[in-house]
């Protein structure tokens, strides 16, 4: 029985743990990113705002209204809530995918030892896979059944 005990709590305790890189990535910040959630036969448009704040990278990620969803502030390889919101484990699992899709080739394996690459495809097994689809435009398929796919808002507004 113990054993079993054990095994759940590793279980969960591995699923609440988020891949992050050793150290930050290089990245051309600020970033304004539209991202597209799919899951089943429903769709939802949201705006990702990554930028530079001391020490760390902050995100927020509102709706198409600009209401918050979500703000997170990555610093010391830790994520932190960053205002009054309530947590969003799905919006910080984004981010976390997003940093790994992000990392510039040659620092991913230094950042992510077990990280898989081709040329158009990216893996962290057992966790995600990325598919760059076009210059700066990227699909991120999580465990489950959910797809993101993520452009730049830059690309979006000169459509």
């Amino acid at each position: 029985m113990l054993a079993l005990w054990t095994c759940l709590l590793l279980l969960l305790t591995g699923c609440s743990t988020l891949p992050l890189p050793r150290q930050t990535p290089t990245l051309a910040l600020p970033m304004q990113l539209h991202v597209q959630r799919q899951q089943a036969d429903q769709r939802q448009d949201w705006l990702l705002v990554i930028q530079q704040e001391d020490a760390g990278l902050r995100w927020s990620l509102m709706d198409p209204l600009g209401i918050p969803l979500a703000r997170q502030l990555l610093k010391d390889n830790r994520w932190h809530a960053d205002g009054l919101l309530p947590p969003n484990p799905e919006a910080r699992e984004l981010f976390a995918a997003l940093l790994f899709a992000l990392t510039p080739t040659n620092e991913l394996k230094r950042n992510y030892p077990q990280a898989k690459a081709m040329s158009t495809v990216r893996v962290l097994p057992h966790r995600w896979m990325i598919q760059y689809e076009q210059p700066h435009r990227l699909r991120i398929n999580t465990q489950g059944d959910v797809y993101y796919d993520i452009s730049p808002l830059d690309d979006e507004a000169s459509r």
